[in-house]
């Protein structure tokens, strides 16, 4: 069942299950009605037997030959035993009706409480003369006298037993027991007695299964009809979008329907076409940047060849000296090219790992500041001023501590290549007036020639060819990244001076 399931769609997995469920719930309901029945005919059944037994007691005490006269006279005197009943009938031991209540066609006077009086010679005379006519028509009689027949040689011998019969629209139940007299079986005494009230009993409870059966399967399909329309049809539209993209198929996708929808569907549809979109924009993005890092490489790499090609065959020291500074020169830019790329790809892989939380970026800021001050301002006489506002404590923004270490790390990097000895560098820290958070980064250097200052964050774009050694192309590009991944904002451009370049970095609001 398990491997037959696991094959199976979801519609179709519930509706076995259903069918199952379904089976079962019959297979119960039949055995209810089963039992049922013999419940409600047990109740029935021992009022019978108190009527036989008392019958029977009669008959001894009375001292009643079992016979047609005897037993006809005895139905009339006694007729308060079987007021609750419909049909009495003794059957001797030869298996010959003596004796029926139904044909015998007593006045129904006679079975009441409060009689008349009676001339009984005259309404015995009349009871024989129809006696004889109803015998030819009531087929019942023969019935019965096979079933006294199949009960004398059956184990239920000497004991009450119950059955029933069907004619038409009557159920009758009948229970049959031999009349044993002076330790004798002198032949048998049949109560009969119109059930149908069982049978309506039944027949309702049937008619209620069934209306709830035809109920419960007319949920299953209507539920059935809107869970595949409505969740496993979108979700196999999903699915099918996953493989024309996965396949790269041309096809058409109702991607845009789901997305419109409100529900969950509507929000994974959303969710997945974003993440699509999101993995094709890298895919392209990766293929894209492997393009432009095998361009970049090829450059320095000509570079090599030409400049190893020319210093084996040359004899003068100053341009064998120009040739290797070209050599170590190339070499070191593809180096960095290589070392950037790595990092880049690194950091990747590891952002989608990180979690973004509130972070303070005046401590961060004050760590970066102090740790390149260590570095440069002996070195090179360049002191980073870290400007911020005394009214403002914290300038907490949403990110990752790591990341925004590294963007501030690489735009100062940037500012100082940049920059001569002994000039100063001013990272300040304010609220714009919409209380977001705003980072600047300001150096001394030559500034920005360009126009549009966005080509400054696009891939080994560089303008400053006696820096070539030093840049990649790609800090700034990093950066531009990581600002895009904080929801941030970043521009370039000019001190209003003409002096130095100006980085602004908007963080959105906490």
């Amino acid at each position: 069942m398990g491997s037959l399931l696991k094959d199976l769609s979801i519609l179709k997995k519930f509706l076995y299950i259903n069918l199952i469920v379904f089976i079962v719930i019959g297979i119960l309901t039949i055995v209810y009605l089963q039992t049922s029945q013999p419940n409600l005919i047990k109740k029935k059944t021992s009022n019978h037997i108190k009527v036989i037994d008392n019958t029977i007691e009669h008959l001894k005490r009375l001292e009643i030959e079992f016979n047609e006269n005897d037993i006809r006279k005895f139905l009339f005197s006694t007729r308060f035993l079987f007021q609750s009943l419909d049909r009495v009938i003794f059957i001797d031991k030869k298996f010959n009706i003596i004796a029926d209540t139904d044909t015998l066609d007593l006045d129904p006077r006679s079975f009441l409480g409060r009689i008349d009086v009676i001339e009984f010679d005259n309404l015995v005379e009349e009871n024989k003369k129809k006696n004889k006519n109803q015998k030819k028509k009531n087929k019942k009689v023969l019935i019965l006298k096979d079933i006294a027949i199949d009960y004398s040689s059956s184990r239920n011998f000497g004991k009450p037993f119950t059955f029933t019969q069907e004619f038409y629209d009557q159920f009758v139940l009948n229970t049959i027991k031999n009349v044993i007299i002076n330790d004798s079986n002198v032949g048998f005494l049949v109560v009969a007695e119109n059930a149908n009230d069982i049978k309506a009993a039944i027949d309702e409870r049937k008619n209620f299964i069934i209306r709830t059966a035809i109920l419960v399967t007319i949920v299953i399909f209507v539920f059935s009809f809107v869970l595949n329309r409505y969740f496993l049809k979108p979700i196999k539209n999903l699915v099918d979008y996953t493989k024309i993209i996965k396949e790269k198929s041309d096809k058409k996708t109702n991607i845009q329907n789901l997305k419109k929808r409100n529900d969950e569907l509507g929000i994974l549809s959303s969710s997945l076409d974003d993440m699509t979109h999101e993995l094709q924009n890298r895919a392209n993005n990766a293929e894209n940047f492997s393009t432009d890092l095998v361009h970049e490489i090829r450059n320095p790499l000509a570079s090599l060849k030409s400049a190893s090609e020319i210093i084996s065959e040359t004899e003068d020291k100053k341009q064998r000296d120009r040739l290797v500074s070209i050599l170590s020169h190339d070499v070191e830019r593809i180096e960095r090219l290589i070392t950037d790329y790595s990092q880049m790809l690194k950091d990747e892989v590891a952002i989608s790992k990180e979690q973004m939380k509130k972070i303070d970026l005046k401590i961060i800021a004050s760590s970066v500041v102090d740790d390149f001050n260590n570095i440069y301002l002996s070195k090179r006489g360049i002191k980073i001023l870290l400007n911020t506002d005394n009214k403002i404590n914290k300038y907490e923004i949403i990110g990752i501590e790591n990341r925004i270490e590294q963007i501030l790390a690489n735009l100062l990097e940037n500012s100082i290549s940049f920059s001569e000895n002994d000039k100063k560098i001013i990272v300040k820290l304010f609220k714009n007036k919409t209380k977001q958070v705003v980072l600047n980064v300001i150096d001394e250097g030559s500034g920005f020639k360009e126009k549009d200052t966005k080509k400054i964050f696009k891939r080994f774009y560089s303008n400053r060819p006696g820096k070539f050694g030093e840049h990649s192309g790609l800090g700034l590009n990093i950066v531009k990244n990581l600002i895009d991944l904080h929801g941030g904002i970043i521009n370039a451009g000019n001190n209003l001076n003409g002096k130095g370049a100006k980085i602004e970095i908007i963080f959105p609001r906490t």
